[in-house]
């Protein structure tokens, strides 16, 4: 991930933990590489799981290296509209609306 994707907080954890963002990127790439799915694929599945976890910040990160892999923003929403009926519409619309005002600047 290029590191002006990367949030401020998640660069300070590095300066006082090296090692364990070291073995968190290290398990990331692993996950990625384990199976058929492409990258962008597996980031737009990390991005719901984020969603439903109604986790903003991972929300905002899975959507950025998505887009970064080559899912438009067009990708992003409809990945987290995909999940309505699973993890509900408050859930999905605060997720929407993060990536909205993170991103899109409307």
């Amino acid at each position: 991930m290029k590191d002006e994707l990367k949030p401020r907080h998640y660069e300070f954890i590095r300066t006082k933990s090296p090692g364990v963002i070291e073995a968190v990127e290290a398990l990331g790439k692993a996950v990625r590489d384990a199976g058929p799915l492409d990258e962008k694929t597996v980031l737009l599945i990390q991005l719901g799981a984020a969603a439903a976890n109604r986790s903003e910040g991972s929300v905002l990160s899975h959507a950025r290296r998505a887009l970064n892999a080559g899912a438009s923003l067009d990708e992003v929403y409809h990945a987290l509209t995909g999940l309505t009926s699973t993890i509900g519409f408050p859930a999905v619309a605060a997720a929407i609306s993060w990536v909205r005002k993170a991103l899109d600047n409307d």
